[in-house]
C-alpha cells in the first residue's frame, strides 16, 4: 500500500516537472494572454487530457515498453516535433498580423476557433513523448513493490488533477486584463521570441527521433 510519505514524495516531483516552463506551458499563456481566459481554459483542459493519457501509460507499465520500442518512439517524437514547428510558423506569422486581441464570444472567428482550442491542447501533449519519461520519473520517487494498483491509481489520479490545475492556473493568470494589455504593447516580441522557442524544441525533438533510430 502506498502511504502518506510516498504519496507526498509523487505529487512534489510531478508538481516540480509539470509547473517548470516548457512548450505545453509557455503555450497555454500565450493562447491565454492573446485570446482571453475562455480560449486559455480550454487549451489547458486538453493540456490536461493529454499529460493525463500519458500518465495511464506510464501507470500500466506502457511506458518502458514505449521507450523500449525504438521506432514506434521515434514517429512520435517526428510527429511532435513537427507539431512543434506547425506552432512556431502559427506564432511567427502573429507576430507579423496587426489585428488586435478578442474575447468577444459574439465574434465569429473566434468562436470558431474556440472549439479548436481544447484539440490543440491535446495534441501537443500527445506528441510529446517525454511526458511519459517524465510520469515515470514522478511515480517512480514514492512507489514500491508494496504499492499495488490501488496506490498507484491513486498516485497517477493525483497527479492527473495537479496537471489540470497547473494548466488552468496558467490560463486564469495569463488572461488577466493587466497580462493582456501588457502582451497587447509586446505582443511583436513575444510571439517572435515564442515562435524561436518553438522551433528549437521541434528541431531538438526530430534530431532525437532520427538519432534513436
Amino acid at each position: 500500500m502506498l502511504d502518506t510519505t510516498g504519496l507526498a514524495a509523487i505529487l512534489a516531483a510531478f508538481f516540480i516537472v509539470a509547473v517548470s516552463p516548457g512548450p505545453a506551458t509557455l503555450a497555454v499563456s500565450t493562447v491565454s494572454a492573446a485570446s482571453g481566459r475562455r480560449s486559455g481554459m480550454l487549451f489547458g483542459f486538453g493540456l490536461g487530457a493529454g499529460l493525463a493519457f500519458w500518465g495511464l501509460v506510464a501507470a500500466t507499465g506502457l511506458g518502458a515498453m514505449l521507450q523500449a520500442t525504438t521506432y514506434f518512439l521515434a514517429i512520435i517524437k517526428v510527429a511532435g516535433g513537427l507539431y512543434l514547428l506547425w506552432l512556431a510558423i502559427g506564432s511567427a506569422r502573429s507576430a507579423f498580423r496587426c489585428n488586435a486581441l478578442s474575447d468577444d464570444p459574439a465574434d465569429g472567428k473566434n468562436a470558431i476557433n474556440e472549439g479548436r482550442w481544447f484539440v490543440r491542447g491535446l495534441i501537443l501533449n500527445l506528441s510529446n513523448p517525454k511526458a511519459v519519461i517524465a510520469w515515470m520519473a514522478a511515480l517512480s520517487v514514492g512507489m514500491g513493490a508494496e504499492s499495488g494498483w490501488f496506490g498507484i491509481a491513486v498516485a497517477t489520479g493525483a497527479c492527473a488533477v495537479i496537471g489540470f490545475a497547473i494548466y488552468t492556473a496558467y490560463a486564469a493568470a495569463f488572461s488577466m486584463s493587466a497580462v493582456r494589455r501588457t502582451y497587447t504593447r509586446v505582443r511583436r516580441q513575444v510571439d517572435g521570441a515564442v515562435a524561436a522557442l518553438f522551433a528549437v524544441a521541434g528541431l531538438r525533438l526530430l534530431r532525437s527521433a532520427f538519432s534513436r533510430v
